[in-house]
């Protein structure tokens, strides 16, 4: 098809419909894709994101009104090949039949674990990384065995086109496709009877992709958001947190679901932590509007919404303190906001019921950390959680009393990056978990194989019934 042209919905609809046949038909003629075929479509999408990462920093550019070509490079692209060389490097371990303990009672018998592909897997992508959340879980779920199909965002269509035409050239429909289009869209494709639905946004439409595949008992993996926090604690050195907040919230503008959503700051140090957020944000970006390390905000919409947030926040008592000599107030076509900190936030204030996503950072003073943990606990639980500080007990306080999809410690955002550790969300923030071996393991039936012995004494527990079920019914309550 031309590519000006763009398909009718209702085209749209039953190509995708068409793809998920075909999909489903290939994967039942080749239900167990050997280790080669497996490294051969991990090559191809590495040598296909290789190739158009130039272009992947211009489309999401475009989408945004302005994005930082270093964010793009380093989360988007850099992350998908560091992915697919994990995955590479491990893949053969992963894919063993492993052995599993046998209890006494039913030994000379002996039990195995075999993974095997699901089948097709569905990916619904959002906009704020829209190559690395699109290829991300993609990678897993081929190196599993699977065909995928990708519903990337309408957000941001130039990124989305992108990949549609290079997944064509790179893959056969049958193995993995792309598929475009808006809302209606997107509500039948997650309406398709996946064999997994791996689905990454908001909480509230997290909530309905859930209601739809359950209609097909589709198994869900919800990467969703929530308000995460970062804790200060007493003891932190602000003049070695604050650069590290900064890079946490404004990487890509703050539209990041692991973004710090808030943070918790001892009351005696609100005065010096806004002064050491200042200096860390003047270092970073020592201009907004001519700066191309500073992102835009992807929408008019959003734009319009974050600025809601704040002008309801200081509506209702918040002190909005601008963080950049260049203020608060959006740059014409980028999009660009300026980052803020909001003082004495409080729970009446829709900054602090909603997921931000931007440059804004409601600061709550505390007098006691048990007061930031029963905080915490009272609300949702988060995607990420944040704490900085030198105490080991007051560390290990806060990990074992609060519950969180993830965490970092005395830095922000970094353990996404982690291959080796699984990233999913908890409750509202999401279920689930991918990246490296869990991604592998998410995509994956592990079967359990029991090989019995020909020597099986079970055959004495045959029937009829009698004594001799009756002694080796109580040699079994001794050795079980």
């Amino acid at each position: 098809m031309n590519a000006g042209l763009r398909p009718t919905p209702e085209l749209e609809l039953m190509v995708m419909r068409e793809g998920f046949d075909r999909q489903r038909a290939a994967f039942a003629a080749d239900m167990s894709p050997s280790h080669a075929t497996r490294i051969d479509r991990l090559d191809r999408l590495f040598a296909m994101t290789e190739r158009i990462a130039p272009a992947i920093e211009v489309a999401a550019s475009a989408d945004f009104g302005h994005r930082s070509a270093h964010v793009t490079r380093l989360a988007d692209v850099m992350m998908v090949q560091s992915a697919i060389k994990h995955a590479r490097r491990h893949l053969k371990a992963w894919m063993k039949v492993r052995s599993a303990p046998t209890s006494l009672a039913f030994r000379p018998g002996f039990n195995r674990v075999m993974p095997q592909p699901l089948g097709v897997v569905g990916v619904v992508s959002p906009w704020n990384y829209p190559y690395q959340l699109a290829m991300g879980p993609a990678i897993a779920a081929l190196a599993a065995g699977n065909r995928v199909m990708i519903k990337p965002s309408e957000l941001t269509p130039r990124a989305s086109e992108l990949m549609r035409q290079a997944v064509a050239d790179s893959f056969a429909p049958e193995e993995m496709t792309v598929v475009t289009g808006g809302a209606d869209v997107g509500t039948a494709f997650v309406g398709l009877p996946f064999d997994h639905l791996l689905f990454t946004g908001s909480t509230a439409v997290g909530r309905h992709v859930a209601v739809a595949a359950a209609a097909n008992l589709t198994p869900v993996t919800l990467e969703l958001g929530g308000k995460s926090p970062a804790i200060v604690n007493a003891d932190a050195d602000l003049e070695q947190v604050a650069p590290k907040l900064v890079v946490g919230k404004l990487f890509n503008s703050g539209q990041t679901c692991i973004a710090p959503d808030y943070v918790a700051v001892q009351r005696g140090s609100v005065d010096a932590f806004v002064a050491a957020m200042r200096r860390a944000v003047l270092r970073q970006y020592p201009t907004l509007a001519d700066n191309p390390d500073y992102t835009g905000i992807v929408s008019t919409r959003h734009l319009e919404r974050l600025q809601a947030l704040l002008d309801d926040a200081e509506r209702l008592g918040a002190l909005l303190i601008p963080l950049h000599p260049e203020g608060t107030a959006a740059r014409d076509a980028t999009r660009k906001l300026g980052p803020t900190l909001v003082l004495n936030a409080s729970l009446d204030m829709r900054i602090m019921q909603e997921e931000i996503f931007g440059p804004l950072l409601p600061v709550l003073a505390y007098d006691a950390l048990d007061e930031v943990i029963g905080f915490i606990n009272r609300h949702d639980r988060p995607l990420a959680l944040y704490w900085f500080g030198n105490s080991a007990a007051d560390r290990d306080r806060v990990l074992a009393r609060t519950i969180s999809g993830g965490v970092t410690v005395n830095d922000c955002i970094w353990h996404f990056g982690q291959e080796e550790l699984p990233f999913g969300g908890v409750g509202a923030s999401g279920m689930g978990a991918y990246h490296g071996e869990y991604g592998f393991r998410t995509f994956s039936k592990e079967k359990p194989v029991f090989h019995q012995s020909r020597l099986a004494g079970t055959r004495l527990l045959q029937p009829p019934y009698g004594k001799t079920f009756e002694r080796m019914l109580g040699l079994l309550k001794i050795i079980t």
